[in-house]
């Protein structure tokens, strides 16, 4: 490990608990930083009411000031009642192809993200996937409070355990510590080890809970699919160097797993957001072959691999003409 990032570990990784609740507020209220919460969402119903409602009572109306001005879950096509149990629980809802409607969406992770800046407006975006089971509050406060005591940071990822083998996800084995997480030890930590050394630090690269300061996220590219956490990252890097991104220790994450397939294509996509930012050239054949078995024998299956990015939002006109108007 480079001695850079083995001081970086020493002077910008916490835990939740380094930052009381009510030395974030005091810290919130002298700044006047206002703080939105976005949760990607699709087919999330099982989940993303319980989320909403553990930021509602534990980060907005349990408290003398609310840690979170703003909650919004984005729903990208849910075909359940996701954007119903949403806004029950108190958050608003808006649908992924309601923002920025001249310019056609596109399928993915990342394209409702970027959008998201569009339809939030504070200076602080803390982004948390919908799929998370027992839900803590520290999550968001845990990775916002850098932002709001640091004036030096600007970009904050949550790092944590990640079980693998819960009851949530169907096995009955129990929990794994530490085996969850398979794309970043197999795809997305060699690539970072090998290519962006300072990033070596860490602990959870691909994690889905982060928060950033407006005004570097308006600057950034966004790759629409699975690759925009590792593009963020990187991205962020080259912008604002190391010394500006921080990650907090905010316990553990429970969730959905999904299958090897389903990670074969993330790590597809994932390897083509490092290979773009390592030469800026274009893929070949942007497709990833899986084979399933059929009735008579393996049966190839062709996927494409995300290769679309969202420029910087900074650029676009809705997006500079609301800032201005705010």
């Amino acid at each position: 490990m480079l001695e850079e990032v083995e001081r970086w570990l020493a002077d910008r990784s916490w835990s939740a608990a380094d930052r009381p609740l009510d030395q974030l507020l005091d810290r919130k209220r002298a700044a006047g930083t206002t703080v939105s919460v976005v949760l990607p969402a699709l087919d999330e119903e099982e989940t993303v009411g319980a989320i909403v409602e553990v930021i509602r009572h534990e980060l907005i109306e349990g408290l003398p000031v609310p840690l979170v001005d703003e909650l919004v879950v984005v729903d990208s096509g849910s075909t359940d009642r996701t954007a119903e149990v949403a806004a029950k629980a108190g958050a608003r809802v808006v649908h992924r192809d309601e923002i920025l409607p001249r310019i056609p969406a596109l399928p993915g992770k990342g394209e409702v993200l970027w959008r998201s800046l569009l339809a939030t407006g504070g200076d602080v975006v803390c982004f948390v996937d919908a799929d998370l089971r027992d839900f803590s509050a520290d999550f968001v406060s845990g990775i916002v409070g850098p932002l709001l005591t640091e004036p030096d940071v600007q970009f904050v990822k949550a790092m944590y355990d990640r079980p693998l083998g819960t009851e949530f996800d169907g096995l009955a084995s129990g929990k794994t510590p530490g085996q969850g997480g398979r794309v970043t030890e197999l795809v997305a930590r060699p690539l970072l080890n090998l290519h962006w050394p300072q990033l070596a630090g860490f602990v959870q690269p691909l994690g889905g809970e982060y928060a950033v300061r407006r005004s570097l996220l308006e600057r950034l590219p966004f790759p629409v699919g699975y690759g925009v956490e590792l593009g963020l990252l990187v991205d962020a890097l080259h912008t604002v160097g190391l010394d500006a991104l921080a990650q907090v220790d905010v316990g553990v994450r429970l969730h959905r797993h999904q299958d090897g397939q389903a990670l074969g294509r993330m790590a597809a996509a994932i390897y083509r957001t490092a290979q773009v930012r390592l030469s800026r050239g274009h893929l070949v054949r942007p497709e990833l072959t899986q084979f399933e078995r059929g009735p008579e024998g393996f049966v190839p299956r062709t996927h494409p691999v995300d290769t679309e990015e969202r420029p910087p939002m900074a650029g676009i006109e809705e997006y500079a003409t609301r800032r201005s108007v705010a």
